[in-house]
């Protein structure tokens, strides 16, 4: 596929999704989620069965819209411009299986924040204590099953988790948080969010023992916050 011969309409939401990416991944080292090359973006393109990603290996720094390289939701890339040698990210195999069996998604995103990585390490779910997580993840962030880097076992992983769950948020086994959006901006936040409540999280166990909240009250503030919070357009 070669992006210059696809409809204009498709190549400008390629133009548009691209400066938006480019521009959420400064989110991920401005709130101490990656460091070096660690870490990706991605957002389904509108209108089109394509996804646009961060590169592999290319600092934070070195980012523009007109590196970030788009892919068919295969994780195959197409020929979109940037040059030959620029591949997508390690996970695009991921990003391209959540895309294609979670429909309701457009935006996905991985990091190894250190406290939510730490939960991941030990195999332990970040347990619903914080009325935050009631309202955001609506129940416990979960841990789904080990995998390797490189083919599809991550996103299988993230989907059989996140499918019976309300949570936007898994923690990969030994590997780190996968969050999803409706786009890139809300996973961005779910990002942002889970390391934010990994942290309190930590610090409440080595104070004691932590108190669950009961699950009619996570419904309740699930509920308010997904429908009532903030302001309606």
């Amino acid at each position: 596929m070669i992006l210059a011969e696809l409809s204009q309409d498709i190549q400008d939401a390629v133009a548009a999704t691209r400066e938006k990416v480019a521009k959420l991944h400064a989110e991920l080292p401005a709130n101490n989620l990656v460091v070096w090359t660690a870490g990706n973006v991605s957002e389904r393109v509108p209108g089109a069965d394509l996804f646009v990603i961060k590169p592999s290996g290319v600092r934070y720094d070195e980012l523009s819209a007109d590196v970030m390289v788009v892919c068919t939701l295969d994780g195959e890339k197409i020929v979109d411009g940037t040059p030959d040698h620029l591949s997508p990210s390690s996970d695009t195999a991921a990003h391209a299986y959540v895309y294609r069996h979670m429909p309701e998604v457009g935006g996905v995103v991985h990091t190894h924040s250190t406290y939510a990585t730490a939960f991941a390490a030990v195999h332990k779910p970040i347990p619903c204590v914080l009325t935050m997580m009631g309202d955001e993840f609506g129940g416990e962030v979960p841990v789904g099953p080990f995998a390797i880097i490189g083919d599809d076992s991550i996103g299988r992983g993230i989907v059989e988790t996140l499918k019976e769950s309300r949570s936007p948020a898994v923690l990969m086994a030994n590997h780190g948080p996968f969050t999803i959006g409706r786009d890139s901006v809300a996973a961005v936040k779910a990002a942002v969010m889970v390391e934010e409540v990994a942290r309190t999280v930590a610090a409440a166990q080595a104070l004691g023992d932590v108190v669950p909240i009961a699950e009619e009250h996570i419904d309740a503030l699930y509920d308010r916050y997904q429908n009532v919070y903030g302001q309606k357009q």
